[in-house]
């Protein structure tokens, strides 16, 4: 079932019931009366990332109190995306972009790994909760992509489950298509990993193609930024051997 975009959509942290009062902290009321000017009585969706979709109708208490009367299950709770998508952080406002694509794309767990040439090392964990929240209230996501804390990519190919293969976006491949590669794979859960704008280094590389559970996939004959390789890798991923087919 597609979304309504016509509706504004709200993440709520609470279970969801028919008929079940929801308060609205402070923040959430302020924004839906003061910044969105949501009247007495207007509709809403909400979701929490277990119990689906829901029709809800606000109720004022105030200027800065309100809360929610939930009327019925606009859509149901879908299966949690078993895509994990590793990438290296790069510069913040680009980081939010990406983060941003990947729960719109169908990312089901969002690992950041530092390689040899990340240029970020450290990140607002909590900022990028706050971007995932907003990608899926803004794009009719119902299931809220996993955080996982930032590792060494050295350290999560040590303890790989090597039932999930890793695609890994590699620009030393000899060809330009990634869909014989890709339309190849047989197993059942998959990961990309995207690098950081300087590439993998010459040891990461050689220890990632070692790898059984890796293959490597080009990405065209052009140099993409790490953004850009993102939302590329992704899209054939999921037109290949993900949910687009």
């Amino acid at each position: 079932m597609r979304a309504n975009f016509r509706l504004q959509r709200l993440f709520i942290d609470q279970p969801l019931l028919k008929g079940q009062a929801v308060d609205l902290d402070r923040e959430q009321a302020n924004y839906l009366l003061n910044v969105l000017r949501l009247k007495d009585e207007s509709q809403l969706l909400v979701f929490n990332g277990k119990d689906g979709e829901w029709l809800a109708n606000l109720k004022q208490e105030g200027r800065k109190k309100a809360h929610l009367l939930l009327q019925e299950q606009t859509r149901p709770q879908p299966s949690t995306s078993e895509l994990l998508v590793l990438f290296a952080p790069i510069k913040v406002g680009r980081l939010e972009y990406m983060v941003q694509k990947m729960v719109e794309m169908g990312a089901g767990i969002i690992q950041p790994v530092f390689t040899d040439h990340t240029q970020l090392h450290k990140i607002n964990e909590k900022r990028l909760a706050a971007n995932i929240l907003e990608a899926a209230e803004q794009c009719g996501v119902l299931s809220i992509p996993e955080l996982k804390t930032p590792l060494k990519l050295s350290d999560v190919l040590s303890q790989w489950d090597a039932t999930r293969q890793l695609i890994f976006c590699d620009e030393g491949t000899e060809t330009n298509n990634p869909i014989a590669e890709l339309n190849a794979q047989t197993a059942d859960k998959f990961a990309l990993l995207i690098g950081p704008e300087g590439g993998f280094s010459s040891a990461e590389r050689e220890k990632l193609q070692s790898l059984s559970f890796v293959t490597p996939i080009p990405l065209g004959p052009r140099i993409l930024r790490a953004d850009t390789a993102l939302v590329a890798s992704m899209a054939v991923l999921q037109a290949t051997i993900g949910d687009w087919e």
